[in-house]
C-alpha cells in the first residue's frame, strides 16, 4: 500500500502515541523529571526512590524542596503562570478542589483504574488524597505520603514504679497510654511539674496555615463534632455544644500542661520540647516521629513510645489527616505527562512501596501496611497503621484557604491568648464561614 518508504516513516512518526486518561505521548526524549514537595524528611526519602528509578531507567528524578511556610504559595504561583517548572507535585489533600477545578492537575482516573492501582491503596487514602469531588470516583493523584496526627510519650516515666503508684493513688486507675482524651488531660496534669522543668503535653498552637486548626481538629472530631453537616451547612455545626466542649478542652490542655514558649508551636516545636526533656507527651504528625526514634537526635529514643489519638466522651476516635498525593502538572507537554505516568506506575509497585516504607515514607499500599516487616521496622508504624483507619480531613473545596484564614486567628486568640469564650469564638467562625460558603454557592 505504501510505496514511498519516506512517507511511511513520517506517518509512523506522527502517529506513535500511547493514551492514559487523555494524555498522549510522542517522541520527545525525556531524560529527567522534576517533582516539587515540601522541605522535610519524606522529600529526602523520595529523592532516594528517584535515584533508584534513575538506576533502573536512566531518567533522572529531581525532588525540589520548598519550606512548608511558602510551599503552597510557590506552587500556586506556578499554577497562575501555567508554568512547567515541575512535572509532578506532591500536593496537600486540601488542595484537591482548587487544583482540579482550576485545571492544574491531569486527571488520573483511567490510569489508576485500568492499571489496578486503586485496589492497592487504602480506601481512606484514595478518598482524601486522590478523589474530587468526594464520592465521585474521579481521581487526580496517587496517594503517596499517608500521614495523620499521633503521640509520642516517655515510656521510662510511664513505667516508673513510683510514678505508677503515685498516679493510681491520685486518679484511681493505672498509669498507661491514655484511652480517652480525659485520661490524656489527667496524665498531662500529673506530669506537669514546673519546678522540675517537666510538662505534660506539647500540642499544636501555631497561627500559620493549618497548624492550630489541625491540632484542635483531633479533639473536635473525637468529641463527636465536625466542621459541617452532610449538606455543607456550618451554622450549629462548627459552634455546636460538642465543638465548644472540644475547644474548651484544647485550651485547658494548653494552659495547664504545655511547656513555656509553646504559644506558636507546630511540628518542629513539639518535637523539640520532647527532645529537650520538657514534654512527657507530644502531639505530631507521624511523618515527624522518625527523629524521635533516632538516638542521634533524641536522648530518650530508647524509651520513647508512640500511640494513636484516644477516644472522646462518647467513644468517637479520629485523627486529623495529613499527607499528600502525587499529581501531574497539566501544563507540561504530553510527552512529559506520559513520562510522569510511567514514574508513578513504577512507584506504585508493591516492592517499590516496600522500599519507600523502609526508608521512612508512609506508604498507603494495603499489603505493605499489613506486612510484619512494616509493622516491626519502626516503633511508630503500628500506631500509624491503626490511625490511618480513622482519619478525617478539613475542607478540600477551592475556598479551603479562606476558611483556614477566618478560623486560625480566632482559635489562636482563644486557645493561646485566652480571649473571649469558646462559644463566642466558634459562633464568630460559624457566621463568617456561613456567609463565605453562601457567597461561593456551596450553601443554598
Amino acid at each position: 500500500m505504501f510505496k514511498n518508504k519516506r512517507w511511511l516513516l513520517v506517518l509512523l512518526t506522527l502517529t506513535v502515541a500511547l493514551v492514559y486518561g487523555g494524555v498522549v505521548t510522542a517522541q520527545e526524549d525525556i531524560t529527567e523529571l522534576t517533582i516539587i514537595w515540601a522541605e522535610w524528611s519524606p522529600s529526602d526519602f523520595l529523592q532516594q526512590i528517584g535515584n533508584q528509578y534513575e538506576e533502573e531507567t536512566g531518567i533522572t528524578v529531581n525532588v525540589v524542596q520548598e519550606p512548608w511556610g511558602s510551599y503552597f504559595d510557590r506552587v500556586a504561583a506556578e499554577w497562575a503562570a501555567q508554568g512547567s517548572g515541575f512535572d509532578m507535585v506532591v500536593g496537600d489533600s486540601q488542595w484537591l478542589g482548587q487544583a482540579t477545578t482550576q485545571g492544574h492537575y491531569v486527571e488520573m482516573t483511567d490510569f489508576l483504574t485500568t492499571e489496578g492501582i486503586v485496589d492497592t491503596v487504602t480506601s481512606a487514602a484514595l478518598t482524601y488524597y486522590a478523589e474530587y469531588p468526594t464520592g465521585s470516583g474521579i481521581y487526580w493523584s496517587y496517594p503517596t505520603e499517608g500521614d495523620a496526627d499521633g503521640w509520642a510519650y516517655r515510656r521510662d516515666l510511664f513505667e516508673d514504679p513510683e510514678e505508677m503508684a503515685a498516679f493510681e493513688a491520685e486518679y484511681g486507675y493505672p498509669l498507661a497510654v491514655p484511652a480517652t482524651w480525659q485520661e490524656l488531660l489527667e496524665i498531662a496534669t500529673f506530669f506537669t511539674r514546673p519546678d522540675e522543668g517537666l510538662y505534660g503535653a506539647a500540642i499544636y498552637t501555631q497561627d500559620d496555615y493549618d497548624g492550630l486548626v489541625m491540632g484542635y481538629e483531633n479533639v473536635l472530631f473525637g468529641y463527636g463534632a465536625d466542621w459541617k453537616d452532610e449538606n455543607g451547612n456550618v451554622m450549629g455545626i462548627v459552634n455546636s455544644p460538642e465543638a465548644v466542649a472540644a475547644l474548651e478542652y484544647y485550651r485547658q490542655l494548653y494552659e495547664c500542661c504545655s511547656p513555656p514558649g509553646m504559644g506558636d508551636a507546630f511540628f518542629n516545636e513539639t518535637n523539640a520540647a520532647f527532645i529537650s526533656g520538657q514534654s512527657v507527651m507530644t502531639m505530631n504528625y507521624f511523618a515527624f516521629f522518625p527523629a524521635l526514634a533516632s538516638p542521634e537526635v533524641n536522648p530518650f529514643a530508647d524509651s520513647t513510645g508512640f500511640f494513636s489519638n484516644p477516644a472522646g466522651p462518647d467513644g468517637d476516635r479520629y485523627a486529623a489527616l495529613g499527607g499528600q498525593g502525587i499529581s501531574i502538572n497539566s501544563y507540561i507537554s504530553p510527552e512529559r505527562q506520559q513520562a510522569s505516568f510511567d514514574f508513578i506506575r513504577w512507584f506504585a509497585q508493591e516492592e517499590i512501596q516496600a522500599d519507600w516504607a523502609a526508608l521512612g515514607g508512609y506508604t498507603t499500599n494495603i499489603n505493605v501496611l499489613e506486612s510484619p516487616e512494616f509493622l516491626e521496622v519502626a516503633p511508630y508504624n503500628a500506631a500509624f497503621a491503626e490511625t490511618m483507619t480513622f482519619v478525617k480531613d478539613f475542607f478540600n473545596i477551592p475556598v479551603f484557604g479562606d476558611l483556614l484564614l477566618t478560623a486560625k486567628d480566632p482559635l489562636h486568640a482563644y486557645v493561646v491568648g485566652g480571649e473571649g469564650t469558646a462559644q463566642e469564638t466558634l459562633d464568630g467562625i460559624a457566621e463568617e464561614w456561613d456567609a463565605l460558603l453562601r457567597d461561593e454557592g456551596y450553601i443554598e
